[in-house]
């Protein structure tokens, strides 16, 4: 199966507007944005993305909740996901691969450089 559709949860519409043109623009993906975990998981099943890209500190429901909380539902315990951290000290990212992170992209992030980003980790993952 190949990655064409990505979730992104992002509270931070500059940040969304930004990630958005680059990984549809440059990468060729099609993108649909939640502002929040809740919002992500009511808008999961009709989606169904191939991945979803999450932001770690959100208000409410943060990173770590809605992942746990999406891997609760069936369809999407599988459900690849990669943090988006302005954290990246070893131990943060050891961390949320013990959640069920396959990795962690820093932010600030390069746009021209955020689908390569994406992609090799998605493929590194199907390897």
């Amino acid at each position: 199966m190949g990655l064409n559709k990505i979730l992104y949860v992002e509270d931070e519409p500059d940040i969304q507007a930004v990630a958005k043109l680059a990984l549809e623009a440059i990468g060729g993906f099609t993108v649909k944005i939640c502002n929040s975990g809740q919002e992500a998981l009511a808008e999961l099943p009709a989606y169904s993305p191939d991945l979803i890209l999450l932001d770690v500190m959100m208000p409410g429901m943060d990173g770590p909740s809605t992942l746990k909380a999406l891997r609760e539902l069936d369809a999407f315990k599988a459900t690849p996901v990669i943090f988006m951290t302005a954290k990246v000290q070893p131990q943060e990212v050891a961390l949320y691969k013990e959640l069920g992170a396959l990795d962690v992209i820093a932010k600030p992030f390069d746009p021209m450089t955020l689908s390569a980003s994406v992609r090799g980790i998605w493929e590194g993952a199907q390897a």
